[in-house]
């Protein structure tokens, strides 16, 4: 029996972008373009004309911008929808906007230099628009407003060195809901999210706004810190290091250019790993949701180190492959839905 194709709508107000989309989706036997529009208004007449799988969407477009017809879209037709963002300081502000508002994830939009990363940019395109059409939709449609309690501790040093935390595809948002509800005294958290490097910086400063905690981008080595986040940037890879014996033994987050690690950089197995060589069992870590299987074995090298290892469940991550991946390694000694992992967390300190 033949496969039932993927139904796309594109939907840019550039004629240039939705003949160069169009032609790079329809390569793929999976896909089909059922149609394109240039506008708000024109794409939700064809959403109820073809009834499309997945959207992809300007994020700039003339009468309505992209982020007032996604937040329609996920309120009226909620479905998956991949957001064609500027690689711009600009662009990364409201990309992270759409990704609070539901977005599924977001592909870098075709600029003077298309031809030299053209090939990168049809293989994300359609490895994203595949793994949109078979998320956990239902995910993407809770309002990302919805009010979750802060958690608390009162110790103020633990028998744990470090949290360390892992995602991709859905990961900004289920990182941001973790972080923000956890308190200012706990030791520190490093976190590995696969993001452009524009778009971290941007990220940090969004979990920094609304946490307890200090988070910042790690753009040089850096002296880890109680009560400090610390995020990987877009295109270095970040490692745990020890410095110092004895009472003078300090943790410092360093950066490696090395290249990717499970096509990614920044890598969660690169982070992973040399957490478990840094501290061993003195570690809680935990892998989110994201496409692929990166983090998984650097989940099952911490397990066996003797760390606490956590995997969200499938039920709340919007694609269930890297968590989905230690589960099948056996590397998570819990898997919990994504509510429940900062609970899980203070408990195991």
């Amino acid at each position: 029996m033949k496969k039932r194709q993927i139904k796309v709508l594109v939907v840019d107000d550039s004629a240039f972008i939705r003949v160069l989309l169009t032609q790079i989706l329809e390569n793929d036997s999976e896909i089909k373009v059922v149609g394109t529009a240039e506008d708000p208004f024109d794409a939700r007449e064809k959403i109820k004309k073809y009834n499309p799988d997945v959207l992809t969407l300007d994020v700039e477009m003339p009468k309505m911008d992209g982020i007032t017809f996604l937040k329609n879209i996920m309120r009226l037709r909620p479905m998956p929808v991949i957001m064609v963002s500027t690689l711009t300081h600009a662009g990364a502000e409201v990309t992270m906007q759409a990704l609070t508002s539901g977005a599924f994830d977001f592909v870098a939009k075709p600029s003077s230099e298309v031809k030299e990363k053209l090939q990168e940019l049809a293989d994300d395109l359609i490895e994203k628009v595949k793994a949109a059409a078979h998320c956990n939709a239902g995910v993407l449609e809770k309002s990302p407003e919805k009010p979750q309690t802060n958690l608390e501790v009162k110790q103020d040093r633990h028998l744990i060195d470090l949290i360390a935390i892992g995602a991709s595809t859905g990961g900004t948002e289920a990182i941001h809901s973790i972080v923000t509800r956890l308190p200012d005294n706990l030791p520190p958290i490093v976190m590995a999210q696969h993001i452009p490097d524009v778009f971290s910086t941007s990220y940090a400063k969004r979990l920094h706004n609304e946490s307890k905690m200090v988070v910042q981008e790690v753009r040089s080595p850096q002296k880890l810190s109680y009560g400090h986040a610390y995020l990987a940037p877009g295109h270095m890879h970040m490692t745990i290091k020890v410095k110092g014996r004895g009472n003078n033994r300090t943790l410092w987050a360093d950066l490696s250019d090395a290249d990717p690690v499970n096509r990614h950089k920044p890598s969660v197995d690169v982070l992973f790993d040399s957490v478990a060589e840094a501290v061993g069992s003195r570690c809680i870590a935990t892998l989110l949701t994201g496409m692929g299987q990166d983090g998984a074995q650097g989940l099952l090298n911490l397990k066996q180190c003797g760390a606490t290892t956590i995997a969200q469940n499938e039920e709340t991550s919007v694609v269930w492959g890297m968590p989905g991946a230690a589960v099948k390694l056996g590397a998570a000694d819990k898997i919990l839905a994504l509510g429940k992992i900062g609970g899980y967390l203070i408990s195991r300190l």
